[in-house]
């Protein structure tokens, strides 16, 4: 008898420090992006798709602020607020 791998389904927990860090850093970078001109939204979803931190400006720290946390952090905080407001 063989398992099917793809018939089991994987439990993912993130064991995020702090949510209110994730969603200040997240504001933080949103305000940082907006106010060179970019679209923050934009940017951050490329960020979030690729590693890639060239997507952040380094103006206000937002590059090395965004840096601090882990994509699934981020991914996290970002799906808890969307479900919240629903």
């Amino acid at each position: 008898m063989s398992f099917d791998v793809t018939e089991k389904t994987m439990m993912f927990k993130v064991q995020a420090e702090d949510d209110n860090q994730a969603r200040t850093i997240l504001h933080q970078v949103y305000a940082a992006l907006a106010e060179k001109g970019y679209n923050p939204i934009n940017q951050l979803v490329g960020y979030l798709l690729s590693g890639d931190p060239a997507y952040i400006t380094s103006y206000g720290n937002a590059r090395s602020l965004i840096r601090r946390l882990e994509r699934d952090e981020l991914l996290e905080e970002l799906v808890k607020s969307y479900l919240k407001q629903e």
